[in-house]
């Protein structure tokens, strides 16, 4: 079928414009559409917004807090989404430079949520002359948006023959948008799946054409359930189409500038990605069992740290599945390539059985949720699983997390097969967690309880199996409503900050200090804890601000790292974002000046949190499971150790000491650290002992404006 059959479909609303051309990273508008009354029109960017909001992320909060009021929730026709990239967004000379972020009001957490992608949806939106997109509204019946940058047109269409499941999105989009093979290159579409329909926990799909296997591929928006608001909106796939991609679509300040910097990392990774992490051969999955070797790997929900099984999963595994080479990246340019994903994999269950399909992935947090933390060491079960989530639309974090507490339920008889509806969740049980994944896809059975996420499940577990309470909210694996990423922080108080002291809940991309902190143990004091936990979640967000991908950051070094004045900051790579970011805007910046901006958003969004109902201090605690062993086989499994810290840390003698007496002793001992870890915290990111940023603080960021102002005061 050709392109021009999407005039088959009814139009509601359509608006015409002359795509600007983007000068030094920005369009100069965004795009607003209104799916209740079906209106769309062009809101302009100003200075101030650029000054102070950067893009990204930034954008996305400002936008929806002008556009929400205090008590909108999730489900409201005022919630919003937008999808913001950034300045530096879209260039080609420097890897990771291809990321969106998505900025919504929670379904997990009631608050707002940012979740960073890949993909080309946003650069290409950019290209198509919007700086981001905003939409607010229901629509009475399912929809589709087109926003096609070649013609200047923005319509909203009646969905029609639109497939509501990813994969099939996907193929739809290439048959139908595209008339020759090299529009494939320059389309997108985001989508979320029938998983999302039934769930909080519901992805977005941003889809990208893979040109060497000549099919659409996919990567996640996963976090906080924004899928969700997405189908709830009544939307069934955004679609955006530009012109051809070129080295200067962004029209930067100094184009030069950024390809040196450029062909410096491109250089690095090389010569030294095959002896680092292998990003190009094997991409995260090269973390499996670099985390089972340090004890950090999930195991039983977050119970233990290491599993003999772990080869049976880790990146040799995962390495020998991936096909197609490298390089295998989600944005042009980007050599880092570790998008990889699994061809020819035939489906074994679910309604898509017997097809044959690309699974993209699986990613670390992927493997380590599904895989071990729920007992599952199959590759095969894994690789289910994954596809299935992404193209029913359900975050793999959130649903690994919340089926690792479920077992755990299943096996300490809070749970049986009554109850899950003949279920048997034990740890190990894949079939079952497959099947259980459907039923939450269709929003059936013990699914239709289960797809609500953690917090929900631990209140109706109270409330419908009179279940203890404590012990759930124990081993619950989420703060503020959000499941926690697959890491084992038990021995890293900065790294129980770095989840608990969030913004948007537990993710492990605002702060990873596990390594930092336990195994190198640079970060001996509270106040040098309280600098990393303010540098580093600034340093990520900035990534979010401006269209950047984290891995080129990180997951790559120049060899002489270790001895440069601070190795954790990777100081060469910060040096080439500052001339990147003042290569595209032509704005002079130091590395110190990339920190502030972070500061201003930062801040800002923990505001917009308290303006929501939350974001004070009792908002960040965290489940102790988190923090140490809360069950007499944890303790017993990790026996000497605990026992070391019970005798040099809290100067008790376990001699004589019941197992649960040390626990308890320990326990009182970790949560005490935990709350001195706050206050250090706050101190030194300008916030009161309540956590809320002061006045003086806003004001020295600039964003001191009435109605932010208004907000905090009434803490204060």
């Amino acid at each position: 079928m050709s392109a021009q059959a999407s005039t088959t479909r009814p139009v509601l609303a359509e608006y015409t414009y002359e795509p600007p051309s983007v000068e030094r990273g920005y369009t100069g508008q965004t795009l607003y559409v209104n799916l209740s009354d079906n209106t769309i029109s062009t809101k302009p960017v100003s200075d101030e917004m650029k000054e102070k909001f950067i893009g990204g992320r930034g954008f996305g909060l400002w936008l929806l807090w002008q556009g929400v009021k205090d008590d909108t929730r999730w489900n409201d026709p005022e919630n919003e989404i937008i999808i913001s990239t950034g300045p530096c967004g879209g260039i080609t000379q420097y890897a990771g430079s291809g990321k969106s972020l998505v900025v919504s009001i929670s379904p997990l957490t009631n608050i707002v949520i940012d979740s960073n992608v890949g993909g080309h949806f946003g650069p290409l939106l950019k290209f198509a002359g919007w700086d981001a997109l905003e939409i607010q509204g229901k629509a009475e019946r399912e929809v589709i948006v087109v926003i096609d940058g070649t013609t200047g047109r923005v319509t909203i269409e009646e969905a029609g023959d639109v497939p509501v499941d990813t994969h099939k999105v996907g193929h739809w989009l290439i048959e139908e948008m595209a008339e020759s093979e090299k529009d494939r290159y320059f389309m997108s579409a985001v989508s979320a799946g029938s998983g999302a329909e039934h769930t909080l926990m519901g992805c977005l799909n941003f889809s990208f054409y893979d040109r060497k296997r000549k099919a659409p591929r996919f990567k996640q928006a996963g976090r906080g359930g924004i899928g969700t608001v997405f189908r709830d909106k009544g939307i069934r796939a955004l679609v955006v189409k530009s012109g051809p991609v070129r080295g200067d679509s962004n029209h930067p300040a100094d184009l030069e500038r950024i390809a040196r910097a450029g062909v410096r990392l491109h250089k690095e990774i090389h010569d030294h990605d095959d002896e680092q992490c292998r990003m190009r051969r094997r991409g995260t999955p090269y973390l499996v069992q670099i985390m089972d070797d340090y004890d950090l790997l999930p195991v039983h929900n977050y119970k233990f740290g290491s599993h003999p099984e772990t080869p049976k999963i880790n990146g040799d595994v995962w390495e020998a599945r991936f096909t197609q080479g490298i390089p295998d990246g989600c944005w042009y340019g980007c050599t880092l390539s570790c998008a990889h994903a699994v061809d020819g994999y035939q489906l074994r269950t679910g309604p898509y059985k017997g097809e044959t399909v690309i699974v993209d992935g699986p990613e670390y947090e992927t493997i380590a949720g599904i895989g071990s933390n729920c007992g599952i060491f199959d590759p095969d079960i894994i690789l289910e699983a994954n596809f299935y989530c992404d193209t029913y639309g359900l975050d793999t974090i959130s649903f690994a997390t919340s089926l690792a507490f479920v077992m755990e339920c299943y096996e300490a008889g809070i749970l049986d097969q009554e109850k899950t509806g003949g279920l048997e969740l034990n740890f190990g049980n894949g079939e079952a967690a497959l099947e259980l994944l459907h039923q939450t896809a269709r929003g059936e059975g013990f699914g239709k309880v289960f797809g609500q996420g953690i917090r929900r499940m631990k209140a109706y577990f109270v409330e419908h199996f009179g279940a203890d309470a404590a012990f759930l909210n124990d081993i619950g694996m989420e703060a503020k409503g959000l499941e926690y990423s697959e890491y084992v922080c038990k021995e890293s108080l900065a790294q129980q900050g770095g989840y608990g002291l969030t913004n948007k809940g537990p993710q492990h991309d605002e702060a990873w200090l596990i390594f930092m902190d336990q195994v190198s143990n640079l970060l001996p004091t509270f106040e040098d804890k309280a600098e990393a936990l303010h540098y580093f979640p600034m340093w990520r967000t900035w990534f979010g601000l401006c269209g950047f991908c984290k891995l080129p950051w990180n997951d790559i070094q120049p060899p002489d790292n270790a001895e440069s004045e601070d190795p954790a900051k990777i100081p060469e790579h910060v040096r080439n974002y500052v001339e990147i970011f003042s290569g595209v805007t032509g704005q002079e910046v130091t590395a110190e000046d990339l920190i502030t901006m972070s500061e201003r958003v930062y801040n800002f969004q923990r505001v917009f949190n308290i303006r929501l109902g939350y974001g004070l201090r009792d908002h960040d605690d965290v489940p102790y499971r988190s923090m140490g062993p809360v069950t007499v086989e944890e303790y017993e499994s990790r026996a000497e150790r605990y026992d070391k810290q019970l005798r040099e840390l809290v100067g008790v003698d376990p001699a004589g000491m019941s197992t649960e007496e040390k626990v308890a002793a320990l326990r009182k001992y970790r949560e005490e650290q935990y709350e001195k870890l706050k206050d250090a915290v706050y101190e030194r990111r300008g916030w009161t002992r309540n956590a809320v940023p002061k006045v003086e603080t806003l004001r020295k960021l600039g964003i001191d404006y009435p109605d932010v102002v208004a907000v905090v005061e009434k803490y204060l």
